[in-house]
């Protein structure tokens, strides 16, 4: 079986971790395969690890803004892919233009089937960017021959939009890098920590209208003014609207910066440390079709405080303790209840890191590959 893959709209964030990691693990005889061809930009490419049995074709327009990207996408690779012989087509980005059959598609991006969370961008390009997005990746998942979900709230979220009835459906959650993995930490109480040495709550995600960095920050500054020595670090691209919301908060709440910080965007390949340096996790988004950062938290042993909304709950169970994410009050509760108890704190990451234990890359890989066989087999016998 020769399987092809759609980089083309694959550029940053989870998906590229995604199609990085299946490529790390995967292997010809385990998954019975001849060869995988991989169409992107350089800059996506250039993070996969060579294979002999991997062929990663450079496109110099996938390099170039989206319409010349939809253009070639709709234009060009359903030839090519029948050119090169492929069995099947993966769209790991959710969104297809081409004719090529059978397709394999994801479902990686829950905004564009959640109305709530798009009103959230006002009448902005990004508004209309998702509801573009929104009718795409409803004709994609429609034509689609196979159908694959992170989660179940993504599954039943986008069934409400999309008549999955009589699809190929699966659910296949992401994995974790063992870089990110830790054995839970003693525990200390709060007053093991001082001004000179903080309680550090670590918030890995993008600044977006959705993440609600806002409200953590001023969860943060309750906790600060009930006496508790805590500090937040927060890592990440920023949509910049967003951002400016972030940056007045913080100018507002601690404007010489003493108890938060904003780093932005750190490399991947060194983020882990950013985890092994906190005491402390907190997840204030209200959508998330999987929430990476989440396990990579869970994976490195830390207590989590997180949004009840979306799939979090359906990923940490009772791991964790909730809030309402656009409630900085609620948001400061949680994180209370964790910093005023050490045996709390404990309980929490152990159950997290065990229940962490089940995502694998092996596994994704495993049920990724043996879906596309049964998909392609499926098709080939209608």
């Amino acid at each position: 079986m020769i399987i092809g893959i759609d980089a083309s709209n694959i550029r940053r964030g989870g998906g590229v971790h995604h199609l990085v990691e299946l490529m790390r693990v995967a292997d010809t005889v385990t998954h019975d395969f001849h060869k995988i061809i991989i169409w992107g930009g350089n800059t996506t490419l250039g993070k996969i690890e060579e294979r002999p049995w991997l062929v990663k074709v450079r496109v110099d327009v996938l390099n170039d803004g989206i319409f010349r990207r939809v253009l070639w996408q709709y234009s060009e690779l359903s030839k090519l892919a029948r050119i090169a012989g492929c069995d099947v087509l993966m769209i790991p980005g959710g969104s297809f233009y081409g004719n090529f059959h059978p397709i394999v598609a994801m479902s990686q991006n829950l905004l564009p089937f959640e109305w709530t969370e798009i009103r959230r961008y006002g009448w902005s390009i990004s508004t209309l960017r998702l509801i573009l997005l929104r009718l795409i990746q409803m004709r994609t998942f429609w034509t689609s021959d196979g159908l694959i979900f992170l989660t179940h709230y993504a599954q039943e979220t986008t069934r409400k939009v999309v008549n999955l009835n009589r699809k190929k459906l699966a659910l296949i959650p992401h994995g974790v890098n063992k870089r990110f993995m830790i054995e839970p930490r003693l525990q200390q109480g709060i007053e093991k920590f001082s001004a000179d040495n903080p309680f550090r709550i670590l918030y890995v995600s993008t600044v977006d209208v959705y993440k609600h960095q806002w409200h953590v920050v001023e969860a943060v500054s309750i906790l600060r003014e009930r006496g508790f020595p805590v500090a937040l670090d927060m890592v990440g691209l920023a949509y910049a609207p967003a951002l400016v919301k972030l940056n007045n908060m913080m100018e507002k709440i601690d404007p010489y910066g003493e108890f938060i910080n904003y780093s932005g965007e750190l490399p991947y390949e060194s983020v882990h440390k950013m985890y092994f340096q906190a005491n402390l996790f907190v997840f204030g988004s209200s959508c998330e079709t999987f929430g990476q950062v989440i396990t990579e938290a869970m994976s490195a042993g830390l207590p989590i405080a997180c949004s009840k909304l979306s799939a979090m709950p359906e990923i940490l169970g009772d791991a964790a303790v909730y809030f309402e994410p656009e409630s900085p009050d609620s948001i400061a509760f949680a994180i209370q209840q964790l910093i005023e108890s050490k045996d709390l704190r404990t309980k929490i990451a152990k159950d997290a890191f065990e229940r962490v234990k089940k995502y694998s890359w092996e596994r994704c890989a495993n049920e990724t590959f043996s879906f596309i066989k049964e998909t392609t087999r499926c098709y080939k016998n209608r």
